[in-house]
């Protein structure tokens, strides 16, 4: 067992419940921000002031929801409304893919913990080689979801004008976490470094041809990179590991002969009349 297994294994729930929310409390207050103008905005275009609260609660995506919005808000019908959101949100399919190993109980329970599955509280709990701390990724969505409906009610109720956040330059929180999230990723496994780079290639060229969400959903497509190489990754780490213990068993073994020869001497005198 490698030290980080280790120090997983003295981590207990309750404090890894508690390290979530104190990471998701940063991306919440950013969450807020960007809630209010969601909500400002959809009043603005006339969905009246239950609606938008009712989408925060259900869909609880800023991506989708703002990509929502500008579908409706351009002229497009719901169904191409819908079918924009949808598209977005289907980054969650290999999300939600990577992250069951780690989830518990049963179809109902799994799909239950599986709504805890956010961007950035995924980021925040993986914890490196597919692995993923639940716990940790249920208080890091906690404190996001309340954070996200509160904030489009804000908005909802105080109306401020849409460009507001645009002018104070508080948009820039959400993305400068994530920037965050992805260093952090990155510098914790170098099997991640080239996905991340092809994602942000592939991002920047689609950039200028489409909007920004059908650009970042086809800047996903580099994690197959990281798909295919990761079982190769883990063949050679137990690979690795199964040197190490028996490089550590027969290293072992030289400093027991002498106790077992002293053993082996005395039964014999036991034995010999």
């Amino acid at each position: 067992m490698d030290s980080s297994r280790q120090a997983e294994a003295v981590v207990s729930p309750r404090a890894s419940f508690l390290s979530g929310l104190r990471t998701g409390s940063g991306l919440a207050a950013a969450s807020f921000l960007l809630a209010v103008s969601f909500g400002a905005i959809s009043t603005s275009h006339g969905w009246g002031h239950l609606a938008p609260v009712i989408c925060s609660m259900a869909v609880f995506s800023g991506s989708a929801q703002f990509a929502l919005l500008a579908a409706l808000g351009s002229g497009g019908g719901p169904a191409g409304a819908v079918l924009s959101a949808a598209l977005i949100n289907s980054r969650f399919i290999p999300m939600g893919i990577a992250v069951a190993g780690d989830l518990r109980g049963g179809r109902f329970r799994r799909a239950l913990e599986g709504q805890a599955v956010v961007d950035s509280s995924w980021a925040a709990a993986h914890h490196g080689g597919g692995r993923f701390d639940r716990y940790l990724l249920f208080g890091a969505t906690a404190i996001q979801w309340p954070a996200w409906v509160a904030g489009t009610a804000l908005g909802v109720v105080v109306s401020p004008d849409p460009d507001l956040l645009h002018r104070l330059g508080l948009d820039v929180l959400t993305p400068a976490l994530f920037l965050a999230l992805l260093f952090d990723e990155v510098r914790r496994e170098r099997i991640n470094r080239l996905p991340a780079l092809l994602g942000a290639v592939i991002a920047a060229g689609l950039i200028v041809f489409l909007p920004a969400g059908p650009a970042l959903v086809g800047a996903a497509l580099a994690a197959l990179v990281a798909l295919f190489r990761t079982p190769a990754r883990h063949r050679q780490a137990d690979e690795t590991d199964e040197t190490t213990a028996a490089d550590a068993t027969e290293a072992a073994e030289p400093a027991d002969m002498p106790e077992r020869a002293l053993r082996s001497a005395r039964s014999d005198e036991e034995v010999t009349p």
